[in-house]
């Protein structure tokens, strides 16, 4: 969980006042914090931001189908954008400008892009779409493993996505390739150990596992994603409880943990709320989910709240408000049943608010609580 270097800072000075840490230690983090990599600069995004926009020209060009040129020239524009960008991209290595090489791998991916339409658009290939994009994203992730680059390894996860995605849309089946794509790239961002890349990762999972109850029984699995997602969130509490180890990472178990959590209750939601909303039920199964939901939502929210887990927090808070309005517009013909439904509600988050202060107080005199 990424935290606010500003804060941090507060916090190691209010614990210095209270002597949970000595001037020594505090200097010492000090220290590590002015040394630390910060995110990437305004150089290095203005240079990606380029390189996107070279790529999208390089496509456009591709798109307003240059019949007039000869295709031997076609090509050689081609591979000289390939050669010119990868040949870029190793001088400024060599001058130690990464941010602007990893731009320019970057470019080369998207001249590759452009290539393949190109050739299938001057040869008049009608092959099976989802192919060339995953001959692309293949490019991708190979230029992101040999030459070190994230921002390539990025483009390959967007690109495995888009196909995992026109694949599933065309075959209305579940494309377990998509996995074994998954697992590559989660393998490189470990190697390179890039958070960002994680995420990236864990939104192809949750897009999959999401999907699987558009796909398996019809469309009506809904319930499926619903207890994949839960048991995700299960093993994020489990392992902030515990905090084992994992065998092999130098890490703990409870440092990703509460990413996992975010990541299972987005899962667990999304089939909860297409069960409640989009699919059709009866009005008590309406509200017997709309109470399990709401239940749950407001447990992550109260876990959020005492272990710190602020993302945990602001999901809770957006899923609740969104679930909310669900309810409402689904129950707006019956108005004295949303009534009685938002009167029990809200008394019943009243009655939580006055716990959680009661606690609060309590926890305040014995001391555990600051």
């Amino acid at each position: 969980m990424w935290l606010s270097r500003s804060h941090l800072q507060k916090d190691v000075e209010r614990w210095r006042q209270a002597g949970w840490v000595t001037e020594e230690g505090a200097r010492a983090i000090a220290h590590e914090l002015s040394t630390r990599r910060r995110g990437p600069g305004l150089a290095t995004v203005l240079g990606i931001l380029g390189a996107v926009m070279l790529g999208f020209a390089a496509m456009s060009f591709v798109a307003a189908n240059w019949q007039e040129m000869p295709r031997i020239v076609r090509l050689g524009i081609i591979f000289a954008g390939l050669l010119g960008s990868y040949g870029a991209a190793a001088a400024l290595f060599a001058r130690r400008m990464d941010a602007f090489a990893h731009a320019a791998i970057l470019l080369g991916v998207a001249v590759f892009g452009a290539g393949i339409m190109l050739i299938s658009q001057m040869y008049h290939i009608d092959g099976h779409p989802p192919d060339a994009v995953l001959v692309w994203a293949l490019g991708g992730f190979g230029a992101g493993v040999l030459l070190g680059s994230n921002p390539a390894l990025a483009a390959s996860a967007v690109l495995f996505g888009l196909w995992s995605g026109m694949e599933t849309a065309m075959a209305n089946i579940v494309h377990w390739p998509l996995l074994v794509a998954i697992a590559a790239l989660a393998a490189a961002f470990l190697a390179h150990r890039w958070r960002p890349g994680i995420h990236l990762v864990a939104i192809l999972l949750t897009g999959f596992v999401v999907r699987l109850g558009w796909v398996v029984d019809q469309g009506h699995a809904h319930w499926m994603v619903t207890l994949f997602g839960l048991v995700v969130a299960a093993l994020a509490i489990a392992a902030l409880e515990f905090k084992p180890r994992l065998p092999g990472f130098d890490v703990e178990a409870a440092d990703i943990a509460p990413t996992a959590l975010g990541y299972g209750m987005v899962i667990s939601y999304a089939g909860l709320f297409t069960q409640q909303f989009v699919e059709r039920i009866t009005t008590p199964s309406l509200v017997l989910l709309a109470i399990v939901t709401l239940g749950l939502l407001l447990g992550a929210i109260v876990y959020g709240l005492r272990h710190g887990i602020r993302p945990a927090v602001w999901l809770g808070y957006v899923g609740f408000s969104v679930e909310i309005l669900g309810i409402y517009f689904k129950t707006v013909g019956t108005l004295l049943g949303s009534s009685v439904f938002y009167l029990a509600t809200g008394l019943i988050i009243i009655a939580l608010a006055a716990m959680a202060r009661r606690l609060h107080r309590v926890e305040d005199q014995s001391g555990v609580v600051s």
